[in-house]
């Protein structure tokens, strides 16, 4: 993804877009409940940015004077999370459904432009859509490690990502080992077969890497890759309906997992589960915004979470959530000079 600045601008030649589309929006096209409203209302849930050949922006200042970061404040305390997670354990175990993914949020107030923190989250390891997108008011900064879906060479391709321990060699080989992590992650690699089989040529799916590891950060985590041929007239509507929102942060089946997921979480979702990437003439990639932060009204927010399963435990998935959004809170704390 490219670093972006402002929205719109009419071209007659034009080389491609930028894409944003809300967790909130996504679950709206398949008729599921869109959660809780977005604790950063300025961030709009579809953005498209078209670009003309050869043409390239500078994103525009949103602040002026010295960033400075305030304290964070968390939408639940660890003890709401960890009820959270009790209660998708109890909707796992009456059979609503297989697992559900489920996301807190914090944040904290700003001063001074938030564009030069949010790129410093680019800089991340491991950030395959590493970028800015921004509009009048608002920006979004991502840092995220997973494909939602790509179109290119006549496949479509997404690459889910479910388990996660520390970056070292114990936490590699203990999440290699893990039967919990191993059955979650399988059961969204089959709920995104399913997806792909929507828009796929009949016998076309295939799972082309199974439960690898790969480095973000400082963890590491597990990611899949699945991909189809797509049926003839596929466009990008139908592309979106079928993978939004992206089954590694909704838990399966994906409606079922949804309506918890309106029903637990204290806030919305907002700029983070959606979808961010680039569309052009022949091909088309769009990232899972994790490792996702947004920036409106003197505020930066930020989500993090994890897939439940009947197995999990409540205090080791607190700890989890906390540990995706670290990185990113030193990052937005001490972002590089601009």
């Amino acid at each position: 993804m490219r670093d972006i600045g402002g929205i719109g601008g009419a071209h007659t030649e034009r080389c491609g877009a930028s894409v944003f589309v809300s967790a909130a929006a996504g679950a709206r096209m398949i008729g599921a409940p869109a959660g809780r409203p977005s604790p950063a209302p300025r961030v709009p849930d579809v953005v498209a940015v078209a670009y003309a050949h050869g043409e390239s922006a500078a994103p525009p200042r949103e602040g002026h004077g010295r960033w400075r970061l305030g304290p964070w404040r968390d939408s639940w305390t660890p003890a709401d999370h960890a009820a959270a997670v009790e209660r998708a354990r109890a909707a796992i175990g009456r059979g609503d459904v297989y697992q559900v993914n489920v996301v807190g949020h914090a944040s904290a107030p700003y001063t001074g432009d938030p564009l030069p923190a949010l790129r410093t989250l680019a800089e991340q390891p491991g950030a395959r859509y590493a970028g800015v997108l921004s509009g009048r008011g608002w920006a979004i900064g991502c840092a995220s490690p997973e494909t939602l879906v790509e179109v290119r060479g006549g496949r479509i391709v997404t690459r889910p990502i479910k388990g996660t321990r520390p970056a070292t060699v114990a936490g590699r080989r203990e999440l290699l080992a893990s039967a919990k992590e191993r059955a979650e992650h399988i059961m969204i690699v089959d709920l995104e077969r399913n997806d792909l089989a929507r828009l796929a040529e009949t016998g076309t799916v295939r799972v082309d890497d199974l439960y690898a590891l790969r480095r973000w950060c400082d963890l590491w985590q597990a990611e899949s890759v699945v991909s189809a041929v797509p049926a003839p007239g596929i466009g990008l509507a139908d592309l979106l309906r079928a993978v939004c929102p992206g089954g590694s942060v909704t838990g399966a089946p994906k409606l079922s997992a949804l309506r918890e997921i309106a029903a637990m979480e204290p806030v919305g979702r907002g700029a983070s589960m959606g979808a961010l990437g680039w569309v052009g003439p022949d091909h088309l990639d769009l990232g899972l915004t994790i490792r996702t932060a947004a920036a409106a009204d003197s505020r930066v927010h930020l989500w993090a979470g994890g897939g439940i399963t009947w197995s999990s435990d409540a205090a080791a998935e607190v700890a989890e959530a906390a540990a995706k959004a670290a990185p990113l809170r030193r990052a937005l704390a001490h972002p590089a000079p601009s």
